[in-house]
């Protein structure tokens, strides 16, 4: 009897087993679904993407289709730009509205896909509280610390022009954020232009005055861009990011204290208040790009010729634009 039943077991066990072997077979056979990687660009000041990738909510939205990121750090907006150009990157996190024109100038073929509304007092030139530069008229001779092509450079050749100076009459030093903080805290130059964080740290920490800010100078956009090819090949996953830097800058602007909290350590350890002060300046506003909306643009891309820093004229509207 026992054998019976062992011959009637085996019986009812060859279908199943018939069963689970096609079924294994045919998921096999299934070709798996590709994972594609997008390599995301940004530097310290690039907020929003910076909030994303410490929360992983960019991961979580891009891994639904099956996306990977990979991240990549930038000391400033003109080599970011430089990677995206010759490939390196996917896609650049938010850049001074400066930096574009020069990859213009380089032959890049850009596409915008994202912009974040001005922020004029996000960015100004500072000079130590006991300075004898009192106007900006006194920066005649003197040695200035700018990042170039960034924002500031801009905001630097239009405070100039205001106070009846050139470019040419200052002694510029070209150097990163880092760079420019020690240099100003050391006494190397005689006033820095920079902007937010570098800004607001430096306000807190070193007693400072501020000559002028970008009211009225420069308006300060900070844009998110794509090479043409990508923008065309990907527009899902520009979607996806668009969508996600909308949410982070509402979050940022209706939890100021939060957001602080998370930058922070991110941002080399800057306290909560000095976080939150520098954010309180920039508008994490995230918008569509328009073509009519450029005008800022090639009056930058002018200023930057007539001073004798870009090899050719660029035609600001000679770039891809993307809608959501």
């Amino acid at each position: 009897m026992p054998i019976a039943n062992k011959s009637h077991r085996n019986t009812l066990r060859r279908p199943l087993l018939a069963s689970l072997a096609l079924a294994l077979a045919c998921a096999l056979a299934l070709p798996a679904q590709a994972r594609e990687t997008v390599r995301i660009g940004y530097q310290k000041s690039s907020t929003l993407i910076t909030l994303l990738k410490a929360q992983g909510t960019l991961e979580k939205a891009l891994g639904k289709d099956n996306i990977d990121i990979t991240w990549h750090e930038f000391p400033s907006g003109l080599p970011l730009l430089e990677a995206l150009n010759i490939g390196n990157v996917d896609i650049s996190a938010d850049v001074a509205d400066t930096v574009p024109i020069f990859a213009q100038a380089a032959q890049a073929k850009l596409t915008y896909f994202a912009e974040e509304s001005a922020s004029p007092s996000a960015q100004a030139i500072v000079v130590a509280k006991d300075s004898p530069i009192q106007h900006l008229s006194d920066l005649k001779g003197k040695k200035v610390a700018v990042t170039k092509a960034a924002g500031t450079h801009y905001l630097l050749i239009a405070a100039l022009n205001k106070a009846g100076l050139t470019f040419a009459d200052i002694q510029p030093a070209y150097l990163t954020p880092a760079d420019g903080r020690a240099a100003f805290e050391n006494g190397k130059v005689d006033a820095w232009v920079t902007w937010e964080p570098f800004l607001t740290s430096v306000q807190r920490q070193l007693a400072t005055r501020t000559l002028t800010d970008g009211a009225g100078l420069a308006s300060y956009k900070r844009y998110y861009l794509t090479t043409t090819a990508y923008a065309s090949a990907h527009p899902e996953v520009l979607r996806r990011v668009y969508q996600q830097l909308q949410e982070a800058g509402s979050w940022i602007k209706k939890n100021p204290r939060d957001a602080a909290q998370v930058l922070g350590p991110l941002w080399g350890n800057l306290d909560v208040e000095t976080v939150e002060s520098a954010n309180a300046h920039r508008s994490y506003q995230v918008e569509p790009v328009k073509a009519d909306q450029l005008g800022e643009q090639q009056k930058i891309a002018d200023a930057f010729l007539a001073a004798g820093l870009l090899p050719k004229a660029v035609d600001a509207k000679d770039v891809g634009i993307w809608a959501p």
